[in-house]
């Protein structure tokens, strides 16, 4: 049995906008990463780094251009190792609808539901970015 995290939210900016904020270094680092690389090409590996200790690698297992990108974990901890986390765009009334998920945790523990509620704080951020401008310094997200 495995375990999965959903989030969909709205974002008020162009699916091409948003696919930029989820795959692109020079984005991932105003919202999520402290420091990230990758491309967003089919079994490209990226880089997330968020401290030395948390230095983590994973490889594009699923991209379409403005539509769909979701990274399979290669080289994390124990719990985020057999995960894969993703976000599904689609144009909606007011921007883009943002289907995110991260699937096959192995364990409904601690760490999976601490996950779950740092992904929804992470995305109201990304929602701030692209609508405001916000960039919030990486010492100051949780």
């Amino acid at each position: 049995m495995s375990y999965n995290i959903y989030h969909n939210l709205t974002i008020n900016a162009s699916p091409k906008e948003v696919y930029n904020a989820v795959t692109l270094p020079q984005h991932l680092d105003n919202w999520w990463t402290l420091k990230s690389s990758g491309k967003p090409e089919l079994h490209t590996e990226y880089n997330l780094n968020f401290t030395d200790d948390y230095d983590w690698y994973c490889k594009v297992s699923k991209v379409e251009p403005h539509k769909t990108f979701h990274l399979k974990m290669t080289k994390s901890d124990d719990d985020w190792n057999p995960t894969t986390f993703g976000f599904d765009l689609e144009k909606a009334k007011n921007g883009t609808l943002l289907k995110f998920s991260h699937v096959n945790w192995p364990k409904e523990n601690h760490h999976f539901k601490h996950s779950s509620f740092c992904w929804a704080l992470l995305l109201n951020g990304l929602k701030n970015y692209l609508e405001k401008g916000d960039i919030i310094p990486f010492t100051e997200r949780n």
